[in-house]
Formats: C-alpha cells, sequence, structure tokens
C-alpha cells in the first residue's frame, strides 16, 4: 500500500514532515528548492511520481509569501509529473484570519489562496484547526480540518488538578473554540471582553465569569505577536486568578512574543509542532506537543479512503 504513497516537504516544517514519514513507515521523499540569481523560486521533483498518492507538508510561516510560492510551484511540478492524486497538507493556514471583508477595497485573501492551491494542481488540502469555521467555505476542493484540541486537552488532564480549573476565552470571537476545551475537560469557562485596536494593540476589559482563586487555562489557536495573550494575563491579574496556562496550536512567536512571554507570569505554555519553533525562540515555559501521530494517520486514511473524522470520535 505505502508504495504508491508518498510525502514531500516544501520547506517550512520539514521535522513535522519527517515525523510524519517516519509514522507511516515511509522515507521523506526527495524535492529540490532553490532560487535563480533573479530571486525566482526553482523547484524539481527529484524521483517519479507518476500515478503516486502525493502529500505535501508545508505550513504557511515567516517569510509567508515565499512558503506559499514555493508551495504552489510544488504543486504544479508534481501535477505536470503526472501524481494521480495531489494533497496539499497544510498544518497552520495563516491566510485563516483575512476571512472577512472588514475595510473598504480590501482582498479576502483567505479565499484568494484557496483559489490559488486548486489552480497550481492540489486536488484536496488537509489543515489543522483554522482561526474561523467560515474558512472552510472558500475551498472549492474536499478539506480535511484535523484538530489539536483532544492532544492538549490530554496533556493538561494529565498534568494539572482541574478541579480548580477554569478555561477563558481570550475574546467572544474565541469562545466556541475555548467552549470545546472547557467541555472535554469537563469544567467552566469564562470569557474576556476584548477590542482589538491594530495587529499587535489590543484592549480588554472585564473578565465574564468566575476565575478568582483559579488555575485558569487560556486557550486560544494562535500565538502570534503575543498581544492578546499579554492584555489577558493583565486583565486575569487583576480578577484575581491563582496561576495561569495557556494552549495554543499554532506557535507563531513574531514580533516581541518570545520576549514577553518568558517574562510573563504564566506557567506553561503548550502549543503544537504546526509551526517549526527555531531554538533561538525556544524557552523553557514552552511545552511542544507532536502532532506528527495525528497527521499521519490522517494521510493514512485519505490514501485508504476511510473517514477522517473518525480520528476523534
Amino acid at each position: 500500500m505505502n508504495d504508491t504513497l508518498k510525502v514531500f516537504s516544501s520547506g517550512s516544517n520539514t521535522a513535522l514532515a519527517k515525523e510524519i514519514c517516519d509514522n507511516i513507515g515511509i522515507p521523506l521523499s526527495q524535492i529540490e528548492i532553490s532560487r535563480f540569481s533573479n530571486d525566482n523560486l526553482f523547484v524539481q521533483i527529484q524521483e517519479s511520481v507518476r500515478e503516486k498518492d502525493v502529500f505535501v507538508v508545508q505550513s504557511f510561516t515567516h517569510p509567508v509569501s515565499d512558503h506559499i510560492m514555493s508551495l504552489l510551484l510544488t504543486l504544479d511540478a508534481l501535477r505536470s509529473a503526472s501524481a494521480r492524486r495531489i494533497t496539499a497538507v497544510i498544518p497552520y493556514y495563516s491566510y485563516a484570519r483575512s476571512d472577512k471583508k472588514d475595510a473598504p477595497r480590501i482582498s479576502i485573501a483567505g479565499r484568494l489562496v484557496a483559489d490559488l492551491l486548486k489552480t497550481a494542481g492540489a486536488d484536496r488540502v488537509l489543515t489543522m484547526d483554522l482561526h474561523a469555521d467560515s474558512v472552510h467555505g472558500f475551498f472549492s476542493l474536499p478539506v480535511d480540518h484535523l484538530t489539536a484540541v483532544p492532544t492538549i486537552c490530554d496533556y493538561f488532564a494529565g498534568s494539572l488538578d482541574l478541579s480548580r480549573a477554569v478555561v477563558v476565552a481570550t475574546d467572544a470571537g474565541g469562545a466556541k473554540r475555548a467552549g470545546k476545551f472547557a467541555e472535554r475537560l469537563k469544567i467552566s469557562m469564562a470569557i474576556i471582553d476584548k477590542r482589538r485596536i491594530s495587529d499587535s494593540d489590543v484592549k480588554q476589559g472585564l473578565v465574564v465569569g468566575n476565575v478568582e482563586g483559579k488555575n485558569v487555562i487560556v486557550f486560544d489557536d494562535e500565538i502570534s505577536t503575543g498581544s492578546t495573550l499579554v492584555a489577558t494575563i493583565q486583565t486575569l491579574e487583576r480578577a484575581g486568578v491563582r496561576k495561569i496556562y495557556v494552549g495554543a496550536t499554532h506557535p507563531v512567536l513574531c514580533g516581541n512574543a518570545v520576549k514577553n512571554l518568558k517574562t510573563s507570569p504564566i506557567t506553561e505554555i503548550v502549543v503544537s509542532n504546526t509551526v517549526h519553533i527555531p531554538k533561538e525562540k525556544q524557552f523553557p515555559k514552552l511545552k511542544v506537543l507532536s502532532m506528527g501521530s495525528l497527521f499521519s494517520q490522517a494521510i493514512l486514511r485519505i490514501h485508504t479512503g476511510e473517514s477522517v473524522s473518525a480520528l476523534f470520535q
């Protein structure tokens, strides 16, 4: 079966791609990605993919535009090489945040990128914890949507006394996401009133719910600049919480995020490896959980035509 399955990395998260291959029991397929002297990207598939079921792993991380272009060229090269089916495995789809027209004369970039993936040659997409469920509707091809919530929940269930714990959503928009987290842990939830002034400036108000004297688990889909998290910590401290833990799927950690979080009163930050974290961004409070096994199981189910949603039942 596995002789018809191939997994490639398009460069942004090769460590996760290798882990996926190790779990499946196949080698990571060979690809060359380089640049011409005029800065154009060059992609060449270095083994036969004719009539193969091919998966390309690529997270949309810094530099995002380069990584998207690399993925598009890889998909196009695979299509030209007569791959039977091509699945874009995008653990972190950053343009899911650009899901609405909330200002005049702007692009709904999440939809545009989805169209580009299909045009380049993708037959389906496998991703994890999109920022907004509405992004599903941007794709005109099948999308399998994984979640890191069960894995992160299981970690906290095994390391914390949940009898004094409360899950906190950083804003009303994240309440549904945090609600799933709280429901799985069978604990209560609180919500913080938030106003986003700009991409890196957040103003927060009151906590809706009882958190005084509690251990709180702040849950969100990603940590980007950390501005929301820093404001959340300040709000929770004023509300009299005991300890603060953080759970997030995507540790983007851009800007001053690492500097701010290293010195914060957070006890532990639990994230997944959907985003590659270089050594200079790693610090003792950061706990990284692997999604390699989950992605490998999903890939095998897609390959054999089984249900991916059954993984979470």
